[in-house]
């Protein structure tokens, strides 16, 4: 059983930052990719980054370029997002997936991922 279990989130002014962090577990865990989503009320859930665990390259959407890193240490299996320059439209619950461990490159399609956290709550104020 995976388990991955979102923190971080919370009400922050346009401009301000974030860090969410995505805490992965189970015996079984031995995922390659690891990805962060976002859903706002009303619209599909959106890829926003991934990473791989071994070589730590990235990969975003084009609408957090520059604003948002992802970021991954091994010895925790925890990956994070570090979000600076807010803005209202980034408002969204940001969740934490994982592929499967035969899959090695990053998607953004959301069907590709095997394994989702609950999610955490992103919401920035204007």
């Amino acid at each position: 059983q995976v388990q991955l279990v979102e923190s971080g989130g919370g009400l922050v002014q346009a401009g301000g930052s974030l860090r969410l962090s995505c805490a992965a577990s189970g015996r079984s865990f031995s995922s390659k990719v690891m990805g962060w989503f976002r859903q706002a009320p009303g619209k599909e859930r959106e890829f926003v980054a991934g990473i791989r665990w071994s070589a730590g390259d990235t990969y975003y959407a084009d609408s957090v370029k520059g604003r948002f890193t992802i970021s991954r240490d091994n010895a925790k299996n925890t990956v994070y997002l570090q979000m600076n320059s807010l803005a209202p439209e980034d408002t969204a619950k940001y969740y934490c997936a994982a592929r499967e461990a035969i899959f090695s490159s990053i998607s953004r399609d959301l069907n590709d991922y095997s394994y989702w956290g609950q999610g955490t709550q992103v919401t920035v104020s204007s």
